[in-house]
Parts: structure tokens; sequence; C-alpha cells
């Protein structure tokens, strides 16, 4: 499902700092990765059909970002636990973030309506950002195809 959702961040716009519990039970923030381009996907749910082709993209794709210096981070609401088991089912080579608290979702306008069969609901949207070195978003990805995202984000490092 491709959403019409069009998140209030935009190209240039300073990428909202965060700190926030990862996969595997660490802290990281985003201030730390200064320096570094950074791939932060939005993501509704560990472990469902879409959000499972979207992270094994990635994780196919990964020694590339690897070899191009950037940093890759999935984030969605769920907690420690599912991300762990997310991780280890699919061999996800790279950190999630946990968002419980939609503090990540909500800076970075992706939370918001969705539909699904006719029924209105809250929820993350599937929203990519490029943050360059600088701290500044680089592009937004607002419109994502699970299978073939990694290779567009890929494309633009």
């Amino acid at each position: 499902m491709v959403n019409e959702f069009i998140p209030t961040l935009q190209e240039g716009d300073p990428a909202p700092d965060f700190t926030t519990t990862t996969s595997g039970g660490g802290t990281l923030s985003l201030a730390a990765l200064r320096g570094k381009n950074v791939v932060l996907y939005f993501y509704p749910r560990d472990d469902t059909p879409g959000c499972t082709k979207e992270a094994c993209a990635f994780r196919d794709q990964f020694a590339a970002f690897q070899q191009k210096g950037a940093v890759v981070l999935g984030v969605s609401p769920d907690d420690v636990k599912a991300h762990d088991k997310f991780v280890q089912k699919y061999r996800l080579p790279f950190t999630l973030l946990v968002d419980e608290e939609k503090k990540i979702v909500t800076a970075y306008g992706v939370w918001g309506q969705k539909s699904f069969l006719g029924k209105k609901y809250m929820g993350t949207h599937r929203v990519t950002f490029l943050i360059g070195p600088d701290g500044r978003i680089r592009k937004v990805w607002p419109k994502v195809k699970p299978e073939l995202h990694a290779a567009e984000v890929l494309a633009a490092l």
C-alpha cells in the first residue's frame, strides 16, 4: 500500500535529534552519528509483510551502505523484545530504534492517520530520511515500495 502522506520535514531542514533504546538494549543518539550519512527509515511494525520486505532489502544491500560510510537505522513503535526477535529471525545487520512513546515518529512527522480496508487509525507512515553528515535532511522518500526502496536510497548516496 503506497500512502498519500506528506511528511512535515523537508530537504534542507535540520534533522530532529533523539536519544533512544536500540535493538539489543543499547542506547543511541542521532548527535553521536554527526559526520556520517544516516539512513533513518520509519516502518509500521516488526515482522509484518511489507516491513519484512523492506528490512530484508536493507539487509541484502547492507555491505554497499557500509562501503559508502552510511549508517542504516530502522524506527518503529515496537519494543526491544519485538525488535530483537525481528533482528534475529531475519539476521538484520543494522540497528532498530525503539520508539514506544512515539517521540521520534512525532518529531519527524510520520505518525498520522492511515486507512486499511476502509478503517481509519493512527500509525507510522513508511517514510525514509537521508540525513547528511551536517545533521540536515538531504532527501525524503514519502512514498516507499518496500522491496525496491533500499536500492533507491543507495543510489541517492
